[in-house]
C-alpha cells in the first residue's frame, strides 16, 4: 500500500511540476498542444507497442471493445437525461461533457505503472471502443440534438483512423491475432521512448490544467460530475463482477471506469457553440476526482 501511495504522489508531483512551470513562464498555455502531440503520436504509441509485445490474443477480449462503446452510450444517455428539461444546447452539452474517457493521456500512464503489460493491453482494447465514440460519434449525436447536425459513418471513420493511437491498437491487435512478432529494433526503440510516456502525459496534464471555478459554473459542474461518477461507479462494479475475464483484467476495467472525461469534450463543445469555459472546468475537475478515486481503488485492491 505504501508503494502505491508513493507512486500516486509522484504522479501528482509530475502534474504539479507541469502546472508550476507554466505559472513561472517556462511553459505557456499553447505549449499544451505541442506536448499533447508528442504524447498521442509518439510516446503513447511506443508504450502500446512495448506492452503488446508477446501478448497472446484471445477472441473474447473483443468484448472489451463493446464495453468501451456501451459505457460511452450509457454516459451519453445520462448526459441527455440530466439536461432533458433544459434547452437543446444544454442537452447536447450534457451528452458531450458527461461521456468519454481520457485513456491515453491519463489512465494509460497509471495502468502502465501499476498493472503491467496485460493491464495495458486490456486498456488499449477498451480504448478502441472508447475511441469509436470519442472521435466523432458522441459529437455527432450531440450535434443532432443541439443544432440539428447529422452524423455520417464516413465522418466517424475519418476521425477514428486519423488517431495514431487507434491505428496502433488495430495494427498490434492484428499482429497479436496472427502471432506476428514485433521486430527487435522496433521493440527496443519503442521501449526507450514508451518509457517516457507516464512522465510526458502527467507533465502535459499539468501544463493544460486550469481549474477556474466561477460561481455561475458551480451548480452545472456539480450536476454533470454527479451523474458522471454515479454511472462510473455502477459501470465499475459491473465490469468487476460480471465480465468473463481473469481477476487482473476485471480489476483494470473497474479502474478504467473512473477515468476522467475525454479531453476531446472541450473542442467538441466549441463546435456545437457550447460553453467552452464550463466544459474546461468540468474536464479539469474530473481529473482531480479521478486521480483520487483511482489511487484509492489501487490501494483497496492491493495492486
Amino acid at each position: 500500500m505504501t508503494e502505491i501511495l508513493i507512486k500516486a504522489i509522484c504522479f501528482v508531483l509530475m502534474i504539479a511540476l507541469g502546472y508550476t512551470l507554466k505559472k513561472i513562464g517556462f511553459f505557456h498555455t499553447e505549449d499544451f498542444t505541442v506536448l499533447s502531440k508528442i504524447v498521442l503520436n509518439i510516446t503513447l504509441p511506443c508504450a502500446v507497442i512495448t506492452n503488446f509485445s508477446g501478448f497472446a490474443f484471445e477472441p473474447t477480449l473483443i468484448l472489451l471493445v463493446l464495453a468501451g462503446v456501451g459505457a460511452n452510450l450509457i454516459l451519453v444517455l445520462a448526459g441527455w437525461f440530466q439536461a432533458r428539461h433544459r434547452s437543446r444546447m444544454d442537452r447536447g452539452f450534457g451528452m458531450i461533457n458527461t461521456a468519454g474517457y481520457n485513456i491515453g493521456c491519463f489512465t494509460m500512464p497509471y495502468v502502465q505503472s501499476f498493472l503491467g503489460p496485460a493491464g495495458v493491453v486490456a486498456t488499449c482494447i477498451f480504448d478502441a471502443g472508447n475511441a469509436i465514440m470519442c472521435n466523432g460519434t458522441t459529437y455527432g449525436l450531440a450535434s443532432s440534438v443541439s443544432t440539428g447536425g447529422r452524423i455520417t459513418p464516413l465522418s466517424v471513420l475519418k476521425k477514428m483512423f486519423s488517431s495514431v493511437p487507434f491505428d496502433i491498437y488495430l495494427v498490434m491487435l492484428v499482429m497479436s491475432a496472427f502471432q506476428i512478432p514485433t521486430p527487435g529494433p522496433v521493440l527496443t526503440f519503442a521501449g526507450i521512448v514508451g518509457g517516457a510516456n507516464s512522465f510526458m502525459s502527467m507533465l502535459m496534464i499539468g501544463v493544460g490544467f486550469e481549474l477556474k471555478m466561477e460561481r455561475q459554473y458551480l451548480n452545472q459542474v456539480a450536476t454533470v460530475l454527479l451523474f458522471r461518477y454515479v454511472i462510473s461507479a455502477l459501470l465499475s462494479a459491473a465490469f468487476y463482477f460480471f465480465l468473463p475475464f481473469s481477476l487482473e483484467i476485471r480489476q483494470v476495467m473497474a479502474i478504467v471506469a473512473f477515468a476522467p472525461i475525454s479531453s476531446s469534450s472541450v473542442p467538441f463543445t466549441g463546435r456545437i457553440d457550447g460553453d467552452v469555459g464550463l466544459a474546461g472546468a468540468i474536464n479539469s475537475a474530473s481529473i482531480v476526482i479521478s486521480l483520487v478515486i483511482i489511487t484509492l481503488l489501487l490501494m483497496f485492491m492491493g495492486i
